[in-house]
């Protein structure tokens, strides 16, 4: 029963991120085909401090709505209050702080984006609410309209923009309008909540807060200080390529990880209110078997289709060698992001903020000694910090008790890769694709190497793919 709904969940929810996120690929395609790499970063910089606005508003009480035994509805009311208020409040910081910060970042034309970008917190805050309680009941197909629809709307919005000459705002006044669409949306499609304030579940929240918040605002650090680092040493032309390199490479996580990991993370909170701790192993290693070889067939195809960014222009051709390292690190991150949603679900959120403690610790030290190198450095000091975390994160689940199996997952995904590698280096070598900039040969290679892949998946984890076709009847 749970394992259906697990299924169905990861289904419908993959539907959502198929559409939603497809349009920011779009985005960024487009505004790779217009914008200078200056103007990216400038957009880059100012999207990243935004995102930890984001992080710091909603202060890790969306997943409280997952786990709690109080009535979630009641929860759900007074997080809407505190999240709201958090981030009305980061709202005017960021507005009033956007000039020092950008100077800061060596990227001070960036002030008025930061400026229109930060009037979308509130916004997102309420969207974020209505979220965390369709994900409790697994309920991902009403997630279609606030979430895939408010995504298309800003994506056609910025397009529009972006074609009519109005350069690195574009992205941000889309941005503000998906924001805004999505709680909207979202009240339509039956998630509305009212604000409340009910200080039994107040208390629940708060102290959810005083571990996960702070281990949520060191993640979006993680994830965003190459950024800042970039900026701030090698100035916003270099962001813009480094950004458009990892855009593409965030793509497979955004679409697989996240949709996987919003479903591991209520599934195991699920079991374990079920009192059924010994499933999470189990339900762990099927989300890291797909993790593995979804993304891993996709970062083969991107990593390999690398050199072909020059398709979007020469100018990016010297984001080749970072998107190549960064498939290695999306990898990564991606099988972590999974790992972190049981940890996290089991109760372990002290656990949770230390690994991410130890993973910022070890990525700014390593930016430090990487970033005056260039942006390809850089990919590669967030490329070896992901994958010590790897292993360190299994022992980790393995002392609780939920470590998956996925040594012989691994073997396969690797298996399977070479077997969609080989031709395709043989037949570039051959010149059939043609040139690095032909859209054509681009888009014939990458069929080519999605096809080996899946006949590759199909021979190595025929009894993985067995088990998922019987999760759906």
């Amino acid at each position: 029963m749970i394992g259906g709904l697990a299924v169905r969940g990861s289904l419908w929810l993959g539907a959502v991120n198929l559409v939603s996120k497809s349009s920011q690929v779009v985005v960024t395609l487009v505004l790779a085909a217009l914008l200078t790499e200056g103007e990216l970063g400038l957009v880059a910089l100012a999207v990243a401090l935004v995102n930890l606005g984001q992080v710091v508003q909603s202060i890790g009480v969306y997943d409280v709505i997952s786990r709690t035994e109080h009535d979630p509805r009641r929860m759900a009311g007074t997080v809407l209050a505190l999240s709201v208020g958090v981030g009305v409040l980061l709202a005017v910081v960021l507005a009033l702080a956007a000039g020092p910060i950008t100077a800061l970042l060596g990227a001070p034309d960036a002030e008025p984006l930061v400026r229109l970008a930060a009037l979308s917190l509130p916004f997102s805050a309420a969207g974020g609410v209505q979220m965390g309680l369709m994900h409790r009941d697994l309920d991902f197909r009403r997630r279609m309209l606030p979430d895939a629809g408010s995504a298309v709307l800003g994506a056609a919005v910025t397009v529009v923009l972006a074609l009519r000459g109005l350069g690195p705002a574009a992205l941000v006044v889309g941005m503000l309008c998906t924001a805004v669409a999505q709680p909207v949306l979202g009240a339509l499609a039956g998630g509305g909540v009212r604000p409340a304030w009910h200080p039994d579940v107040a208390a629940e929240a708060l102290r959810w807060i005083s571990v996960v918040g702070p281990a949520a605002v060191v993640a979006a650090l993680v994830v965003n200080v190459d950024y800042l680092a970039v900026g701030h040493v090698l100035g916003p032309g270099a962001v813009g390529v480094y950004s458009l390199a990892y855009r593409i490479a965030w793509v497979p996580y955004i679409m697989v990880a996240v949709v996987l990991g919003a479903v591991v993370f209520p599934l195991c909170a699920k079991l374990v209110r079920a009192g059924e701790h010994d499933g999470i192993a189990a339900v762990l290693g099927r989300f890291t078997r797909a993790v593995l070889v979804v993304t891993g067939g996709l970062y083969v195809a991107v990593a390999l289709l690398g050199e072909r960014i020059v398709v979007l222009g020469a100018r990016w051709a010297p984001a080749a060698a970072p998107l190549v390292l960064l498939c290695g690190y999306g990898l990564g991150i991606s099988v972590l992001h999974i790992w972190y949603q049981a940890v996290k679900a089991t109760g372990h959120a002290v656990l949770y903020l230390k690994l991410e403690i130890t993973h910022l610790a070890l990525i700014v030290v390593a930016l430090v000694l990487a970033t005056g190198h260039g942006v390809t450095a850089v990919a590669g000091a967030q490329l070896a910090v992901a994958w010590v975390m790897v292993p360190l994160t299994w022992t980790c689940l393995r002392r609780l008790g939920v470590a998956p199996a996925v040594g012989g997952a691994a073997v396969r995904v690797v298996g399977a890769a070479l077997i969609a590698a080989v031709p395709v280096v043989v037949l570039d070598r051959f010149g059939v694709f043609g040139p690095l900039d032909s859209v054509v040969g681009a888009l014939a290679e990458g069929i080519v190497l999605l096809l080996g892949y899946g006949v590759g998946t199909l021979v190595a984890h025929r009894a993985a793919l067995e088990e998922l076709r019987g999760g759906l009847r």
